[in-house]
């Protein structure tokens, strides 16, 4: 009883110590947000400063568009994350409850592509979307991430695990291939499909390799790009990017909050499958 006892400190103790260290950076970052600039440069560091001061989000805010740029983000991402959950949950069902020539074939490929990184891909993605009008547009923002092999695998694994016997069922009452995924799979998948628009919500809206490639015009630009604009050849715009990037991490933590519970019972059904 003592060794479980003791086990059980010895692993609360070691929780709390991974806690701040993985959480100091962010603390860090919020607290500086909130310092003069002059306080950013002190040395020795300061943790806390006396000079508490809300300038630096009124400034950034207030001197560039960045109502503008979180505009264009959301925009993006819930287009993009809508795309996204529709796409996978439907190649999703299909790889998982239907039977036909070719199928595992066709998931191991999806899966292979895993392996591909962007750099290698975003050069014949970009002269396709130049062949289609669909730089500096929403379109070549949310189309081409919008299916990803992630989400499909994702999806699959998830459906794998539900009981052939719905669908059987259903299709002996009659029930349409298109009734039976919109009233019998979705209501079940709501697990999967939090897990997949946190997912989303988090690769589109922090994505900044994509949009660069795309946009040009800076009416278009995403938060993560506005970001990169505080970053001189020779200087950084601490007094602005700091509160920006607190600011851009705000929907993120949203989203993660209303979600959370679905997305801890989908990791947890994916992992006892």
């Amino acid at each position: 009883m003592g060794m479980k006892l003791f086990k059980k400190f010895f692993l609360n103790i070691l929780t709390y110590v991974l806690l701040v260290v993985f959480f100091f950076p962010i603390f860090w970052l919020v607290l500086s947000s909130f310092r003069p600039t002059y306080d950013l440069y002190a040395y020795p560091p300061k943790l806390f400063s006396m000079d508490f001061t809300f300038e630096n989000y009124v400034n950034s805010w207030s001197s560039s568009d960045f109502p503008l740029y979180f505009l264009n983000s959301t925009i993006v991402t819930i287009s993009a994350t809508a795309l996204t959950v529709i796409i996978s949950m439907m190649a999703g069902f299909a790889l998982a409850k239907y039977k036909f020539f070719g199928g595992n074939a066709i998931f191991w490929t999806i899966l292979a592509t895993l392996m591909l990184p962007l750099q290698v891909i975003m050069i014949p993605i970009f002269i396709i979307l130049k062949d289609f009008h669909m730089l500096n547009s929403y379109l070549g923002l949310i189309i081409p991430p919008a299916a990803t092999p992630t989400g499909i695998f994702i999806v699959r694994q998830y459906l794998v695990s539900l009981p052939n016997e719905l669908i059987e069922f259903a299709r002996i009452d009659g029930a349409s291939e298109w009734k039976i995924f919109w009233s019998i799979i979705l209501p079940l998948s709501t697990p999967v499909i939090a897990t997949l628009t946190i997912f989303s919500v988090m690769w589109r809206w922090n994505d900044f390799l994509w949009p660069l490639i795309v946009i040009s015009n800076e009416k278009l630009y995403t938060v993560q790009l506005a970001l990169g604009m505080f970053s001189g050849q020779h200087t950084i715009n601490w007094s602005g990017l700091l509160p920006m990037t607190v600011l851009s991490m705000i929907p993120i933590v949203i989203v993660f909050i209303a979600f959370q519970r679905l997305f801890i019972r989908g990791i947890y059904a994916g992992s006892v499958k």
